[in-house]
């Protein structure tokens, strides 16, 4: 931990997340950090809940003078994207995330940081330990598996909470609040394999696709990003243009809301094709880098000539079918809205490709702001498993959150901005999921928002934060706190 680091960590936001970053939270991987919660309420003399899904409830009474205030709902989600860069040794299982500052920036070293959304449960926790500040009664909710399936807010029971006002804190950028956002599922085709043996005169090759950015499937759609898996279909229908053969193992993707940066497939071919294979990588490594100059310039194809590993093989039908799934399931913005000026309506990201002893897996996250939308792409992706006598079927399904004409907390947020820094913040609905929806749902009753500092690259290893946002942030969050006594 180098000097800036220690000088960082005495601010208490930054103190908390520091504390949380050397405990292991990946989604489906959260007892530890659960149980870390439960113990700082319980140290503290607050009302702690953990319900079976290890969501954490801590309730803290309202300072003097806000006991009219209603309550408010603080919510932000303790487990976070795992991803590192294919060299970087790090078991996330156990390993501190490892910190790097540059200038403002706060970094990890060639993995996810988890500001997302580490800083929400950092801002929860400074807000918690500190009696100094003012505030109307808190009940803090910190759930699980947001970045997987949104299971923690999903189970969370209702009658834990009597307050009126939510705020969110999964929001990566600063001046702006979010007033609305999509509803999701994830959609899994999965591809039962016959396999046969590796035929004679044959050679086993690798390909890979990597070097693209990649990125949060819902904030970062919109940018025309390059996505490995669906590369390595038009790759491999290309190949089956000019050459027969079959597919020994394929992999794309580790998360069905992170546009997938790298794949691989490995190929069993005739031995009289190798030689044409520079040429064939070449022409379309010029491809690539034509039609992702703008976003993706450091997109290549790799091949290797692998040693005989395999012993067998995809037959020809099911190879046939891993190319059809991966060239016709729908990838990228579906529709864009049109009320709100450069908003991603609908959209679905082949985030996954994957074998396990079932077979082969194509997962997608399908995102919509209309729930017939996102109900007509998940009817599409069906088309295509029945098309491919695939297995078909959903998991994790989520609400949209719909815009509030009338909000008394949107007000107060913008007006607090206001006075801060003499311009108002911007007003938006965003394409990804938050977990807003899921409780207004639940709690219909709810005023909602949602904000946090600015991120960047959330979802990849260059994950990074702003130190000074991060900051702001908190004064901007803790001064609405304060000042709800005027509009309740």
């Amino acid at each position: 931990m180098n000097t800036s680091i220690e000088e960082l960590i005495v601010h208490p936001v930054f103190h908390y997340f520091y504390e949380i970053s050397k405990i292991p939270r990946s989604s489906g991987n959260e007892r530890e950090i659960s149980n870390y919660l439960v113990q700082f309420a319980t140290k503290r003399n607050l009302e702690v809940i953990q319900d079976e899904a290890l969501n954490v409830i801590i309730k803290k009474p309202a300072s003097p003078g806000y006991e009219h205030v209603p309550a408010v709902i603080i919510q932000g989600h303790m487990d976070m994207v795992c991803e590192k860069n294919k060299a970087t040794l790090h078991d996330f299982s156990k390993d501190h995330i490892k910190w790097q500052r540059k200038d403002d920036f706060l970094y990890a070293t060639e993995t996810t940081l988890g500001a997302d959304n580490g800083i929400a449960v950092a801002y929860a926790l400074a807000l918690l330990d500190d009696d100094s500040l003012a505030h109307p009664a808190l009940e803090i909710v910190i759930t699980t598996e947001e970045e997987t399936s949104m299971k923690g807010a999903l189970e969370v029971a209702p009658q834990h909470f009597s307050g009126e006002i939510f705020i969110n804190l999964d929001s990566e950028e600063e001046g702006t609040l979010l007033v609305s956002s999509a509803g999701g599922v994830t959609a899994v085709q999965t591809l039962p394999v016959n396999k046969q043996a590796i035929p004679p005169s044959s050679v086993q090759i690798t390909l890979t696709v990597k070097g693209l950015f990649g990125g949060h499937s819902g904030m970062s759609i919109q940018k025309g990003r390059g996505n490995a898996n669906k590369i390595m279909g038009r790759l491999l229908y290309d190949l089956d243009r000019v050459t027969s053969y079959s597919i020994a193992t394929i992999s794309g993707g580790l998360k069905s809301n992170a546009i997938p940066r790298e794949a691989a497939a490995t190929l069993v071919i005739p031995a009289v094709f190798e030689e044409q294979l520079p040429s064939f990588i070449a022409n379309w490594n010029e491809t690539l880098r034509n039609e992702y100059r703008s976003s993706d310039a450091g997109v290549t194809v790799h091949c290797e000539v692998e040693e005989h590993t395999f012993t067998t093989t995809y037959d020809e039908i099911t190879t046939k079918r891993i190319i059809t799934s991966l060239m016709l399931t729908p990838n990228g913005v579906q529709s864009m809205s049109q009320e709100i000026e450069g908003l991603v309506e609908s959209s679905t990201n082949l985030g996954v490709v994957a074998v396990d002893e079932e077979g082969v897996s194509f997962i997608s996250e399908i995102r919509s702001s209309v729930k017939s939308l996102k109900k007509r792409t998940v009817a599409e992706v069906e088309q295509i498993a029945e098309l491919t006598s695939s297995h078909f079927h959903l998991e994790a399904d989520y609400p949209e959150w719909p815009y509030r004409k009338d909000s008394v907390v949107r007000t107060l947020f913008r007006d607090t901005y206001t006075n801060l820094y003499t311009t108002p913040p911007k007003i938006e609905a965003i394409h990804a999921g938050l977990e807003c929806g899921i409780f207004t749902e639940k709690l219909p009753h709810v005023d909602a928002i949602s904000l946090g500092p600015t991120m960047h690259d959330v979802h990849t290893p260059n994950e990074h934060v702003s130190i000074s946002s991060t900051l702001s942030t908190w004064n901007y969050f803790i001064e609405a706190l304060k000042t709800m006594k005027n509009y309740y």
